[in-house]
């Protein structure tokens, strides 16, 4: 019986046009007391039936559920629904049923997706005008994509012909809605909230454990302490209802600043028979994770987080002997959503430690993206013992709080007096107001020729804005440049280590970049735009502020975006790498190498000079190495024709010689000898290939779920003799052991 109505009740046949979900019932099974139901329509089919289409927005008929780049989609019925997210956002239209006569005292359905009145909605036309509508519960970042039931009275209108017509026609963020399940029925959609939805507890330990089922309904919780919400966030909880309701990993609450004090957690709602909320408990660590960091997909030398999703890199700085590493984090769940600053700490930037997660959402939103300084002079006054001050900027996205109701995107501050452990958010906040467009991700260095800070941020689509400020808190905005799509880096290097020939780098998310000249208030650009890298799983990277003039590296860690479906975990970092401006044949161009870090996690070695590898040739030189984790360093002497490369765990990487190219997985770029030679440097973990060709001239990552039953790496060549020069294959511990 579907969930969409009160048990007594049979749902009959699908009509205008849509197929059914359920079996039709015999009239006389009917408790005569009450009318069946009447379903407009289920969106079973592959089409759309006599529905009338106008627009892209339906796509070619009701989605099976989730769509690509969308946040998973849950609370519709069968398998498949109404969801106008096809190809984005961007796309619009209108899908409208044929006539039918209103039967029964209500129609009822399940809405989700954007809050937009007259734009993303669901509409009840009698004779040509919209006597009822609904919206879906979404109008700013975050949210949910989960469908819940919704009741239209139309007793006063029985006897009348109607349409139903479904509408798409924003564009944006939530512009998009969601629709299933329509049925005239004489009960109201089925209440979902039955059981108590909060519970008290004395906080005794660190954690409150909470259990998640992928692809349940996501609900809301609110922590409450004295009467104030600390937290807000939504989770796909597990109902514990039934045998297959057991969750599928748990996450963590960590509620430890309010030791011995009374909290409330709170849910909007919770299914029929719903445990998972009594199911919740007081814990030092994460509940049922005796595997963690072991897990099958887990990266051995690949930051994750233990728990939860992760995207762009935020805030790295470097302070007394630690290197931070900041990150968009959704702490309760595999998707996106959440928007939290996740943190942890490394002192080689290979082993790192997790901390606590530092910026919650407030009242000014989720925790967008954003960068950190340190404030050796305590412009801003932060400092309140011997450790200077860790400042971050961030922006706030808004949220699901009243007092964030249409909240705009602003910016931010939080700061730690003790080295990144505790964090407080300026009162002030925020110290810039929204100025247009999806304003945000804020980068802050210290610009020493004109002693002030600095802050690039981006504006909206293209656009970057340039900002000074003496103390931090208060911000004169000064010039704006059309370049790149948000997370904007801003930094300047020595070309061919020359300090007194040094140039500065703009980039956006992609990592594709500008090289110039930067004032302190304006950037000018001495390039057009640059490609930086040529993989398939790089984005939003960011390099790491106040590093020592001794050490002289410019590091840069980026979001390596790459599935771990299955995991309690979802995506990762790429391992940091060093950046450097060098003379080419084509201008001046960064370079990207793997930090020399790695090596503190060499294992066992395979080396030789000067052998040649021979087409079909059937020893395999490098058996004895396990390939689960290695890094290669190999310099081959070409020839005239043909290919060669390596087979790592059946995936190819190969140079063409004729092409003068390196690929791999479906990417290419062109990489030329260098003195007769092609060197090529290859990181391997579990979820992806990095390369690094002629010292990082081209930079490589790829994203891809390596075989487990397949640890073979081979060289190989096609088409003629290559040299192998030098081969050095170092087998690689894990990092997390």
């Amino acid at each position: 019986m579907k969930n969409l109505l009160i048990c007594v009740l049979v749902v009959v046949c699908g009509c205008a046009g849509m197929e059914s979900k359920g079996p039709e019932a015999e009239e006389d099974a009917q408790p005569a007391a009450i009318a069946k139901d009447i379903v407009i329509a289920d969106f079973e089919g592959e089409g759309y039936g006599n529905w009338a289409v106008t627009g892209e927005a339906f796509g070619p008929g009701p989605a099976k559920g989730t769509l690509g780049g969308q946040m998973e989609v849950g609370g519709f019925e069968g398998k498949r629904l109404v969801n106008t997210y096809f190809k984005g956002d961007e796309t619009t239209g209108t899908l409208t049923s044929p006539d039918f006569e209103i039967q029964r005292k209500n129609i009822n359905f399940l809405i989700g997706g954007g809050m937009h009145p007259g734009e993303t909605c669901i509409n009840l036309l009698v004779d040509g005008k919209a006597v009822r509508t609904a919206t879906g519960p979404n109008d700013q970042p975050g949210g949910t994509e989960a469908l819940d039931p919704h009741s239209w009275d139309v007793s006063d209108l029985a006897g009348k012909t109607a349409k139903i017509q479904i509408v798409d026609t924003a564009t944006g963020g939530w512009g998009h809605i969601n629709v299933d399940q329509i049925v005239q029925s004489d009960a109201k959609a089925a209440a979902t909230e039955e059981v108590e939805t909060s519970r008290n507890f004395v906080v005794k330990k660190k954690y409150l454990n909470l259990p998640v089922k992928m692809g349940a309904r996501k609900r809301i919780f609110r922590l409450i302490v004295d009467g104030e919400v600390v937290r807000d966030f939504d989770i796909a909880l597990a109902p514990m209802a039934q045998a297959d309701d057991e969750p599928d990993f748990w996450v963590t609450l960590d509620v430890s600043e309010w030791k011995g004090r009374e909290v409330t957690l709170k849910a909007d709602s919770l299914g029929r028979g719903s445990k998972g909320l009594s199911s919740v408990e007081q814990g030092n660590s994460i509940k049922d994770s005796s595997d963690l960091y072991v897990e099958k997909l887990r990266p051995q030398f690949h930051f994750t987080s233990r728990r939860g999703w992760n995207n762009d890199s935020n805030g790295l700085v470097y302070y007394k002997g630690e290197y931070h590493l900041f990150y968009q984090h959704n702490p309760y769940g595999w998707p996106w959503g959440n928007m939290t600053w996740g943190h942890a700490v490394s002192k080689d930037l290979v082993h790192w430690k997790e901390l606590g997660d530092a910026i919650h959402p407030d009242k000014l939103g989720t925790i967008f993206s954003g960068s950190a300084a340190i404030d050796e002079n305590n412009t801003a006054g932060f400092q309140t013992g011997k450790e200077k001050p860790i400042v971050c900027f961030y922006t706030s996205a808004g949220g699901r709080n009243p007092e964030s109701k249409g909240q705009p995107f602003t910016q931010s501050i939080a700061y730690s007096n003790d080295r990144g452990r505790t964090w407080a958010k300026y009162e002030g906040n925020p110290v810039i107001g929204h100025i247009r467009g999806g304003n945000r991700d804020p980068k802050v260095i210290w610009h020493e020729p004109t002693k002030k800070w600095v802050m690039v941020l981006y504006i909206e689509e293209g656009v970057m804005a340039f900002f000074t400020s003496d103390d931090l808190r208060t911000w004169e905005r000064h010039s704006e440049i059309k370049c790149y799509h948000e997370c904007p880096e801003l930094f300047e290097l020595p070309v061919d280590g020359d300090e007194n020939n040094k140039k500065w780098i703009l980039y956006g998310g992609s990592g594709d970049y500008l090289i110039g000249q930067f004032d302190g208030k304006e950037f000018t650009k001495e390039t057009e735009s640059i490609r930086f890298q040529r993989g398939n799983c790089f984005y939003a990277s960011q390099t790491f502020n106040n590093i020592p003039e001794e050490d002289g590296r410019r590091i840069q860690i980026a979001w390596g975006r790459v599935n771990m479906t299955g995991m309690p975990f979802n995506q990762q970092m790429l391992f940091p790498v060093s950046l450097t401006l060098r003379t080419t044949d084509e201008g001046i161009r960064m370079f990207a190498e793997p930090v020399e870090e790695i090596k503190k996690i060499h294992g066992k070695r395979l080396s030789w000079e000067g052998k040649t590898v021979e087409p079909e040739q059937k020893e395999n030189v490098l058996a004895g190495i396990r390939g689960d984790l290695v890094h290669i360093i190999a310099e081959f002497s070409p020839g005239e024709r043909g290919e060669f490369g390596f087979i790592i765990r059946s995936v190819p990487v190969v140079y063409n010689v004729e092409k003068q190219e390196i690929s791999c997985k479906g990417k290419s770029a062109g990489l030329r000898p260098e003195n007769g030679k092609i060197r090529l440097e290859i990181l391997v973990d579990r979820t992806t290939i990095e390369i690094f060709g002629n010292h990082g001239r081209v930079y490589m990552p790829i994203g891809t779920i390596l075989p487990d039953d397949n640890r073979v790496i081979r060289i190989f060549t096609k088409g003629g003799n290559v040299m192998s020069d030098l081969l050095e294959v170092y087998e690689l511990r894990s990092a997390w052991r």
